[in-house]
């Protein structure tokens, strides 16, 4: 179970649209493929997607730190060895998601080897999760009308809006839309990606008040201290974290200041070591978490849905899955399926997917 190699391969695969929210637009997924290596022969996969306007990494700043830094460290030791590559890595600052893929392609690693679910290993609670489906700006009949459709071919009934815009009426108008085209028995709930300020938000939220929205998640910045204590105060349903925690101590922080009701706990982003540590974090404190979605690949989610479906804290509510549908193509040799608003985690060891060779070398950047 030793490693011998860590590989950082990075690929691009457009989108069908363009997604759009608050805090940027992505067109293509051009995101790393982490890849550990046993002297076993074993092949840990994990997904890394750069979110250049959140946490600062591009494709090509993962593939260097991985290369260039997070390889020779975790070089030699055991895919058991998880704390050590932590710590060894948790040296260089930054670099979220390129941390937590490797952290996740030695527990890929660890399940084949022993040949077993990953699922099973972080708690094994459940066989699957509900999905919720994100849309992202446009139009209110484009928006209401897309989420109808997502609805009548895949049986979600969750749907995480994007907002943040000014002036904030669009947004209002299209959170109206969804209301009406969809029924009251179908859940809606905001994601700002900071876009607003916190009267901005708090004016959305008193338009919005008949609409009857689950949470809102990031509708301010963290870094408005004040006035996102303030909004979050007044805000009458959860008030979700999700940038602004993209660590445990960051998770700490913000719960304890009054800046936020739940968590979004993201795998992409905290790998499965560190989402331990933040689920466990917040079942002591009392706050709820909902498993969110880095627009990541169905690499990405597969790894998103092993984790949520591990642990009763994080199965409790819709998971955000769904967003490799709007992907024009993916790198498994099995899709994802979702049925009647529904993923079951991928049966066999490991995480549970395997990666198609002819599309990796297909769509691969570093030929």
């Amino acid at each position: 179970m030793q490693i011998e190699a860590v590989r950082a391969i990075p690929f691009s695969i457009p989108y069908k649209k363009p997604l759009r929210f608050a805090s940027g637009q992505v067109d293509v997924a051009d995101h790393v493929l982490v890849q550990v290596v046993t002297s076993d022969g074993v092949v840990g996969n994990a997904e890394a997607p750069p979110r250049p306007y959140t946490y600062g990494e591009t494709q090509a700043s993962i593939v260097a730190v991985v290369r260039d830094l997070f390889a020779p460290a975790v070089t030699g030791l055991s895919v058991l060895d998880r704390e050590l590559a932590r710590a060894r890595m948790v040296r260089t600052v930054g670099n979220p998601t390129a941390k937590a893929a490797v952290d996740m392609a030695m527990w890929d690693a660890w399940g084949k080897t022993v040949g077993q679910p990953v699922h099973r290993l972080l708690g094994g609670f459940t066989d699957g999760l509900q999905v919720s489906h994100m849309v992202g700006f446009d139009d209110p009949d484009v928006m209401a009308a897309e989420a109808a459709r997502i609805r009548a071919e895949f049986g979600i009934t969750s749907f995480k809006v994007k907002v943040g815009r000014r002036p904030i009426h669009d947004d209002v108008a299209v959170c109206r839309a969804l209301r009406e085209e969809l029924g009251p028995d179908v859940e809606l709930y905001l994601d700002g990606n900071r876009g607003w300020t916190s009267s901005e938000s708090a004016d959305a939220l008193r338009r919005l008040a008949d609409v009857g929205l689950s949470r809102v998640e990031e509708l301010c910045p963290a870094d408005d201290v004040l006035g996102r204590r303030w909004l979050v105060e007044r805000c009458d349903v959860p008030f979700v974290a999700d940038e602004s925690v993209p660590t445990p101590a960051d998770v700490t922080r913000e719960l304890l200041a009054g800046s936020a009701t739940a968590i979004s706990l993201k795998t992409a982003r905290t790998g499965f070591s560190d989402s331990l540590r933040i689920a466990y974090l917040a079942e002591g404190i009392g706050a709820e978490v909902v498993i969110g979605n880095q627009i990541d690949g169905q690499v990405g989610s597969a790894c998103a849905l092993a984790f949520g479906a591990a642990l009763r804290s994080t199965s409790r509510y819709a998971a955000e899955l769904s967003n490799f549908l709007d992907m024009a193509d993916d790198l498994l040799t099995e899709p994802l399926r979702i049925e009647r608003g529904r993923m079951a985690v991928r049966p066999g060891a490991g995480i549970g997917f395997e990666v198609d060779e002819d599309k990796l070398r297909h769509y691969r950047d570093d030929r």
